[in-house]
């Protein structure tokens, strides 16, 4: 039984790890990426994110809560965290570039 106890330790762990990565990529994607590519929005990712965190942190991994989170957080690592990296500049917040009318495709040309 230690042996199995240590498995699930280490899963259990794992999963933890895996959706606190999930959580901070999702942070640091900007709003209008989510809207650009049609994934739902920033704050329903953050939210769905840190409840699987949460859950990881306080329950045993074999419980219903902690499978749920760990389906939303295979969820947004197959499906919308792909998607965001495809958007030029990766959908990240830009740190002192660009203008305040750059929009998620570039600069904004005032339709010329």
């Amino acid at each position: 039984m230690q042996g199995f106890d240590g498995f699930m330790w280490l899963l259990s762990t794992a999963f933890t790890l895996f959706s606190g990565f999930a959580l901070i990529d999702a942070a640091v994607h900007r709003e209008d990426a989510y809207r650009a590519v049609d994934k739902k929005t920033k704050v329903f990712w953050l939210v769905v994110l840190g409840l699987a965190f949460v859950v990881s942190l306080f329950f045993e991994i074999l419980s219903f809560l902690p499978i749920i989170g760990l389906v939303a957080t295979i969820v947004y690592m197959v499906d919308v965290r792909p998607a965001l990296r495809g958007l030029p500049g990766g959908g990240r917040s830009r740190r002192g570039g660009g203008s305040s009318s750059d929009g998620p495709y570039g600069p904004y040309n005032g339709g010329r």
